[in-house]
């Protein structure tokens, strides 16, 4: 009798996970408690998989061997809360499809900085020309993918709602770029809980593989003391050198793994001081896997950012607008206003996550001159901010707040789309909101 597994939620990840269990012989079953896009349901049903939408059949699902669970699922979902009442095994798309991989992983999680350094080391790889994959929290699912073929690497981008659900995976390579409060909504509001589950990435290495980490990071720092380690350690830093790691020096970073080697900060392609970070990590990424010197330099300085993350939309009346719907958290904008070296009109706003917005005071006084409230519910941002005697202006569309910023601009500044928050109150997600400031703001 075949194995029965549930795959609840239907988007990228749930959908592979289904394809590859359907591929190894599982009686599969996707329930998802909402709708379910058509060519997603087109792909199920060219499957043959059986699939249900809008609500969760529980004798169905209670009746299972294991279930996949979307990472957007909270465990305090009524479905979820029974499955682990009743001891039923749930875990995430990543941990099935690693069953099927004879492929090393390479993980990457953290605050901020995942998807461009997740990116960054699969364009290192590549252009060394390793066998390599690119998955996770980004791009197609790695499940879906091992449909059509394993690889010798695969790079992963790992949420923490990613590694709640994660138990046997092993990462051959694992970092943690930062800790800074986010999502604690989904912990508890307790930072402790937030953090156990970035140190999931670690659970499983052996003395063969090796953990990255920021070693300025205080959270960090204190969490690595409080442990036991099997793995090899590599720290980055902006600030101290670093033995078996790699650390800045003024305008140089140097690498320090197997043979030293050195670049400076204005030969890489993607500019900013907390981009020094993702190239380190990046780079004593590629030099454990032996990538040679001169690959690493070359793939530096012709990597291609990220969409959404401080993205150049164009040039209004000598007025820059800059994409950066990606920060969906405090620790994100604080980075892309410390970037900021024009007078900025700030777009932020949405559905906040417990945001502390007082991190941001000191460089919302000194970078911005408007600010622009985009969202439902403005109160908690008008009154973050509301002393400092900027101009403050809300806005219950994009529309409406490019077109404000647009009134409000002279040649010279720069308008800056960095919400500190999620999009869910007026939009799909945060590519959605993106596409709907640049699409405004090339109706100008």
């Amino acid at each position: 009798m075949s194995k029965r597994i549930a795959v609840l939620g239907a988007g990228e990840s749930g959908v592979g996970a289904a394809l590859l269990a359907k591929e190894k012989g599982f009686d599969v079953f996707v329930s998802d408690g909402g709708n379910i896009k058509p060519e997603r349901q087109n792909v199920l049903k060219h499957a043959e998989i059986d699939f249900e939408e809008n609500h969760h059949s529980e004798d169905r699902i209670l009746a299972v061997d294991e279930v996949v669970k979307s990472p957007g699922i909270p465990f305090t979902a009524p479905i979820v809360a029974k499955l682990m009442e009743q001891g039923t095994p749930i875990i995430d798309e990543l941990e099935f499809a690693a069953r099927y991989t004879k492929g090393k992983l390479i993980g990457i999680t953290g605050t901020n900085g995942k998807t461009t350094t997740t990116m960054l080391v699969h364009h290192l790889l590549k252009g060394a020309g390793v066998d390599v994959g690119l998955a996770g929290n980004i791009g197609q699912s790695m499940a879906k993918q091992l449909v059509d073929g394993d690889h010798d690497y695969w790079v992963l981008e790992v949420s923490s709602f990613q590694l709640d659900v994660m138990h046997q995976t092993r990462f051959h390579i694992a970092l943690i770029l930062n800790i800074t409060e986010d999502h604690l909504d989904r912990y508890n509001y307790e930072m402790q809980r937030y953090i156990d589950a970035k140190f999931r990435i670690t659970q499983n290495q052996t003395d063969e593989d090796h953990f990255i980490y920021w070693a300025d990071d205080v959270v960090l720092r204190k969490e690595i003391a409080k442990r036991n380690w099997s793995s090899q350690m590599h720290g980055f830093s902006l600030d101290q050198s670093q033995q078996n790691g790699a650390f800045l020096n003024e305008d140089t970073i140097t690498i320090t793994i197997k043979e030293e080697m050195t670049m400076s900060i204005h030969e890489l392609a993607i500019q900013g001081r907390h981009n020094a970070n993702n190239t380190m990590a990046g780079g004593i990424t590629a030099r454990i896997l032996d990538i040679r010197k001169e690959v690493i330099r070359d793939c530096m300085s012709d990597f291609q950012n990220v969409e959404h993350r401080l993205e150049h939309v164009t040039t209004v009346s000598g007025v820059e607008y800059i994409n950066d719907s990606k920060a969906t958290n405090v620790n994100s904008t604080w980075y892309a206003l410390e970037s900021m070296h024009a007078p900025t009109i700030w777009i932020v706003g949405g559905v906040d996550k417990g945001n502390d917005y007082s991190e941001l005071y000191e460089l919302v006084k000194d970078k911005t001159k408007v600010i622009i409230a985009l969202g439902k519910d403005n109160a908690k941002i008008l009154n973050a901010f509301g002393d400092l005697e900027k101009e403050m202006y809300e806005a219950s569309s994009m529309e409406e707040a490019v077109a404000i910023a647009y009134r409000v601009s002279q040649k010279g500044d720069n308008v800056l789309l960095s919400p500190a928050c999620a999009s869910f109150d007026l939009f799909e997600s945060y590519e959605d909101r993106g596409d709907q400031f640049k699409h405004a703001v090339k109706g100008l």
